[in-house]
């Protein structure tokens, strides 16, 4: 299975201001996710998707030099990752390369274990899945078994839609979200406008390590998990 690689970063980033390039402990960001593409076997190309010509620099020192610039109206705040992954599957299939798979990276989720991707890449490809999701666990007191909805006439109803609340936590199913550090999805599901189509697998991530920066208080919580990350 060939695999490309896309890191989208986009220069206009407003929680914390130029993220992709702000040292992080003493590398750029962009740069964790960079070498934890660059070490992964699995993956046939890497591409760093910016229209930002400090970040476009910042990637070349890492050993990985965007290929194109990325248009302007997919780096506005109300453009979204998938027609970003399009474009770039689009770059490549007009030069007659093509993927069979597209593995989206989020800077802003920079520890990822080694080998990690790696997993990711084999449950993937063993599973015959449309996509992968890397995860974490939900507590259970927001397990969706547990959390309501507001119905029709004011009363609220469980948010699975079962007429019976679960009434043991040792009863719930596992329930988890998305954490954003990785989606791996085949080319023809994502050029057809998703991420996910029919069939999900999944790949739990390391919660010790977890953080997606959004804030500065996201930041501030990244500066302090990285003296302990080893990558």
């Amino acid at each position: 299975m060939k695999i490309l690689a896309i890191i989208p970063a986009r220069g206009g980033s407003k929680g914390v201001p130029r993220k992709n390039i702000k040292l992080l402990g003493k590398m750029p960001l962009i740069e964790y996710t960079i070498n934890a593409a660059k070490a992964s076997i699995g993956l046939a190309e890497i591409v760093v998707s910016t229209e930002d010509v400090e970040i476009a620099i910042a990637a070349e020192v890492c050993g990985c030099k965007p290929p194109f610039v990325r248009p302007a109206e997919l780096s506005e705040d109300d453009a979204s990752s998938i027609s970003v992954v399009q474009h770039a599957i689009a770059f490549y299939e007009n030069q007659n390369v093509f993927f069979d798979a597209v593995c989206l990276l989020q800077p802003t989720t920079p520890f990822r274990a080694k080998g990690f991707i790696d997993e990711a890449i084999q449950k993937f490809r063993t599973s015959g899945a449309d996509s992968l999701v890397s995860v974490l666990p939900i507590p259970h007191e927001y397990n969706p078994h547990w959390a309501f909805e507001e119905g029709q006439s004011g009363f609220l109803q469980i948010a699975t839609g079962e007429s019976q609340i679960i009434p043991r936590r040792q009863e719930l199913p596992k329930a988890f979200h998305r954490d954003g550090s990785i989606y791996l999805t085949k080319t023809e599901i994502a050029k057809a406008g998703s991420f996910y189509g029919k069939s999900i697998t999944y790949i739990e991530s390391n919660a010790d390590f977890y953080v997606n920066i959004d804030t500065m208080k996201d930041w501030e919580k990244a500066e302090r998990l990285v003296t302990h990350f080893n990558g």
